[in-house]
């Protein structure tokens, strides 16, 4: 079959080819293949709750025994009516039960296959993409557009609307996996219950967590070299029990995901292409990790993570020094940043 495009799949859904008889959905975004592969499979036949129309296999069982996803494909259903056999994800190759089943056209009867984040040589992929019964839909993170369809489509079903700070808020906030988006969207709005409109505190009271707001704070403080802003916070977290080994772990994190992203930068990525990719980050954070990005060099940056790491090892050594030992090198990573 013709390769199907990401941006088509949802298209191509909505009115199935009826000579398709195997669906194979694939892609990094495994919320995405899950619901896609369930909503499939469930529209296909009258009744989702009936086990005889709907046959659910998992992945490892059709890996250790293939003859059974092709018996159950044979299979002609007692009182006639369409079948549906969807197969749960797996890690194990489950291409030679699939072969069996494409070399004999099916009869009222289709397959539906969760796959993982298969490469383009992976023998389950290719099996399904070379044949005239099968399709592959690839899977990818949610787009802009893509997430705004999401969050408009369950706001609306909800009987919510939503401010515009609010939807930039919460649109930065989310992160490219369909089912986390969703599970996010169903907290907002049973925080919201009994509202109209959603504002931009609900999404600041759901999304986010204020203990790591203010390690974050303390954090993107040493990396843009802001001394005074470093020492209030790291008192802050002092008093609060935090101990250092975590503000340190979280600081060296941050240098990890700093580095990630300022050598795809230095591969010709701009900043905001980059930013864009990070999952899980506030939308208050990204004016501060861009700067952070353009204040420092993949060079520095593992200069930074060494000592970091050459800390944290401190901390475990001399545990009564601990405090003392998170201050010295939180303040020398934000004398570097000043350089």
């Amino acid at each position: 079959m013709v390769a199907v495009k990401a941006g088509d799949v949802d298209g191509v859904l909505r009115r199935p080819n009826p000579q398709i008889g195997v669906f194979l959905f694939y892609g990094p975004d495994t919320g995405l293949v899950s619901e896609r592969a369930r909503s499939l499979a469930e529209k296909s036949i009258t009744d989702p709750n009936d086990p005889f129309q709907l046959i659910r296999l998992e992945g490892d069982l059709v890996a250790s025994d293939p003859a059974r996803l092709a018996d159950e494909a044979g299979t002609i259903a007692l009182f006639g009516g369409k079948r549906t056999i969807w197969v749960k994800g797996t890690s194990r190759n489950i291409a030679p039960a699939v072969e069996t089943v494409l070399q004999t056209p099916l009869q009222d009867t289709i397959v539906v296959l969760e796959g993982g984040d298969l490469a383009k040589n992976a023998p389950l992929r290719v099996l399904v993409e070379r044949s005239q019964m099968a399709l592959a839909l690839p899977c990818y993170a949610d787009s802009g557009r893509d997430l705004q369809s999401v969050v408009d489509e369950m706001l609306k079903e909800a009987g919510f609307s939503i401010s515009r700070d609010a939807r930039t808020a919460l649109m930065a906030s989310l992160g490219g996996d369909r089912l986390a988006t969703r599970g996010e969207l169903s907290k907002l709005m049973l925080y919201a219950h009994g509202k109209h409109e959603i504002g931009l505190e609900d999404i600041d009271a759901i999304l986010s967590d204020v203990s790591s707001l203010a390690m974050d704070a303390v954090v993107d403080a040493a990396f843009a070299g802001a001394g005074a802003d470093l020492e209030i916070g790291s008192r802050r977290l002092a008093a609060e029990g935090v101990h250092a080994s975590v503000l340190l772990g979280a600081a060296l994190r941050h240098a990890l995901m700093l580095l990630s992203a300022r050598l795809s930068m230095e591969e010709g990525r701009s900043a905001s292409t980059v930013l864009e990719g990070m999952r899980g980050l506030h939308f208050r954070r990204k004016p501060l990790i861009e700067r952070h990005l353009q204040r420092w060099t993949s060079e520095t940056l593992k200069r930074a993570i060494a000592a970091l790491q050459a800390s944290l090892l401190e901390t475990r050594r001399l545990s009564a020094l601990d405090d003392v030992i998170a201050a010295k090198t939180l303040l020398d990573i934000a004398r570097m940043a000043r350089r």
